[in-house]
């Protein structure tokens, strides 16, 4: 540490060796090397004011999710994040200056000092540190008089910075009053430790340092006027939404609290779940629907073993409540319980579909540091571009899809120096699933071909951009359109849905159909071709019913901006011309004749496409079996080693 201030007070050293050069009066020389430090600044400052500019800009998007959210803390951290990251915002930035501030404190000290070492270098000189009567090499706690006036200048001074500050510092001007005085008591409390415990050199320096970052914020205000960036009535508008959110929670919190019919259950569950059941095996399901991503895995378990299964899900009103059993027992913990229950979690095996374990409020167990965390994939899509880019690092054992996803992975903890996690080749439960349905099926003779258009939930997905022109594309061909959008797009976009009905007159014809009941999958076994984006429901299809895709090439949902960095091609792109043809926006009048091609050409034959299944998702029908010979053979392992202990 010593070295390193030696360093950055030699480099200063320097500094003030050529202010003192410019008149060779101690006192005046220590103001021009502050206002020289300001001047070295200055390019970090500019950053800084535009990184705040940037943040002020965006505070009616967060003020509105916290409005959203209110009282969600876990959720509204996680919006933030997503917002921080799509408007390249580094929250951290402002403390750059503060922290150069310290690192330029060190050195100056060290050059205060030692005065005569970095004004002179090695030359013949008498260096007068007096200033009138005060003594610049002397600390005023020790000498007292006239030194004690040089504290209360330093924090006369900041006291002074921070309330400019607070009144034209693009960022600190929009903070909560105790944040501002928070600031400022920090600021006036360490110039006055400054001014009585160091060189009265040092607090000269920083009083006048305080003082010269007045004048610079007026610059940096003038250079970038906050103003012409930034919406300042959106502003207002989303502080009083913020405002009305936090009345009306206070106002109805404890109503709200008298009308959750499920926080009793949620309470019971939780005691229950650390009171009464044996913990070897946990599944944790985000909500209702999700059961089927686990369904083999867990009825063969519950064939093949006697192990209990405890099944936890954050939706209260989840199927799996009516499916309870001796040896099937779930509870409903809701989000923010489900924070803390993880963090007690000692059980010796945790499974589930949540991606981001460690990253946002689910976390490995804090009581016990050997629990197995098992990934189960929902589909088969690449995890390195569909996730973020940590998303899987902190499991313990992913179920691997294919070979592909192994790949990925692999790849992945080898370039970053990752420990190695088990990899089981395991499959898809939902396309085995599928595949079963398909088979039981009785299949119905129909009057046209059956084209289902089922577009993912993403951003400029296929019912944003081009459904008009493909409705109007197909029409006259003969064949029966069933469009089957996303359950969220139905819940958000309803508008839309009624506006499409109303000008294709959907209701009144019987070769077009919108589809808003998802609870039957018989149309997508029906269909002869399907018609989608990036949805991962191409594969599930394809690969169930043998039969192939087209896709519009809309633009690609990317969560990892790095996927290209392990140089693997991800399967949501190197299989949408295997498995069937894929569109650009720009050439969607060649959209007949490719379902024309795709509904009769050998080339995407049952044979073909089957090969192709068979070759990139591991174990076809099999997955459960898979599945839940791993987790047995786990617990097995754990069985033994806890009755080893227990005899030790």
């Amino acid at each position: 540490m010593n070295y390193i201030v030696g360093l950055i007070g030699s480099v200063l050293g320097w500094l003030m060796y050529y202010c003192y050069r410019i008149l060779p009066n101690y006192f005046i020389s220590i103001i021009i090397f502050t206002f020289g430090t300001k001047l070295v600044l200055l390019p970090v400052s500019l950053w800084v004011q535009r990184n705040s500019i940037k943040m002020v800009k965006m505070q009616p998007k967060v003020n509105l999710i916290k409005a959203k959210y209110y009282g969600n803390s876990e959720k509204i951290s996680e919006e933030q994040y997503e917002l921080y990251k799509r408007e390249h915002y580094q929250p951290l930035a402002d403390l750059i200056p503060l922290a150069l501030q310290l690192i330029l404190l060190m050195g100056v000290i060290d050059v205060i000092n030692h005065p005569v070492e970095h004004i002179f270098r090695g030359e013949s000189g008498v260096l007068d540190t007096m200033f009138g009567s005060l003594d610049l090499s002397s600390i005023p706690a020790e000498v007292g008089g006239i030194a004690y006036l040089i504290p209360f200048a330093a924090a006369c001074s900041a006291w002074f910075m921070c309330f400019v500050q607070n009144k034209i510092n693009v960022l600190q001007a929009e903070q909560g009053k105790l944040n501002q005085v928070g600031t400022m008591i920090l600021s006036i409390g360490l110039s006055l430790y400054l001014g009585f415990f160091v060189k009265t050199g040092v607090g000269i320096y920083w009083t006048f340092s305080n003082l010269f970052s007045v004048v610079q914020l007026y610059f940096l205000n003038m250079v970038m006027n906050p103003k012409h960036y930034i919406d300042y009535e959106a502003l207002e508008r989303s502080r009083e939404e913020l405002k009305a959110a936090s009345a009306f929670c206070s106002r109805n919190k404890k109503k709200l609290f008298e009308k959750d019919p499920y926080r009793k259950k949620e309470r019971a569950d939780y005691k229950r779940f650390f009171k009464d059941y044996e913990m070897q095996l946990v599944f944790y399901s985000e909500k209702n629907g999700f059961y089927k991503y686990f369904q083999n895995i867990i009825e063969t378990l519950l064939e093949q073993s006697d192990v209990m299964i405890n099944y936890i899900t954050s939706d209260p009103k989840d199927q799996v409540f009516e499916m309870e059993s001796e040896r099937f027992k779930p509870f409903y913990i809701g989000e923010n319980k489900l924070i803390v229950l993880m963090m007690k979690m000692e059980a010796d095996i945790v499974v589930m579909t949540t991606p981001d374990l460690e990253s946002f409020h689910i976390k490995r167990s804090l009581v016990r540091k050997d629990n197995e965390y098992i990934y189960v994939p929902h589909d088969v899509n690449s995890p390195n571009l569909t996730f973020r880019k940590e998303a899987l690092d902190h499991f313990d054992t992913i179920f691997s899809s294919g070979p592909l996803c192994t790949e990925e992975i692999k790849r992945r903890e080898e370039l970053y120096k990752l420990p190695q996690k088990k990899i089981i080749p395991w499959g898809s439960s939902v396309i085995d699933n599928m595949i079963q349905s398909c088979n039981a099926m009785e299949i119905q003779k129909k009057q046209w071909k059956q084209i289902l258009i089922a577009p993912s939930w993403q951003k400029d997905n296929i019912l944003y951009t081009c459904i008009e022109e493909i409705l109007h594309l197909l029409q006259g061909y003969g064949y029966h359109i069933i469009i089957r959008p996303h359950p969220q797009f139905v819940r958000h976009e309803a508008e839309r849905l009624n506006a499409l009905r109303e000008k294709f007159q959907i209701d009144a014809r019987n070769n077009m159909e919108l589809q808003t009941d998802f609870s039957s999958n018989r149309t997508v076994y029906e269909a002869d071709l399907v018609i989608t984006d990036w949805s991962s429901i191409a594969f599930e299809y394809s690969f169930a019913t043998l039969k192939p895709s087209l896709f519009i090439n809309t633009p690609m949902k990317v969560m990892n901006e790095d996927y290209e960095e392990l140089g693997i091609t991800p399967i949501d792109i190197a299989l949408r011309s295997r498995i069937g043809k894929s569109i650009d926006l720009d050439e969607l009048a060649s959209l007949p004749q490719a379902v024309y091609e795709l509904l009769h050409d050998n080339a995407f034959s049952r044979e073909s496409i089957a090969k192709i299944r068979d070759k990139y998702i591991y174990h076809i029908g099999h997955s459960g079996e898979v599945g839940a010979a791993y987790i047995m053979e786990r617990l097995a392992y754990y069985q033994k080693r806890h009755e080893e202990e227990e005899e030790y």
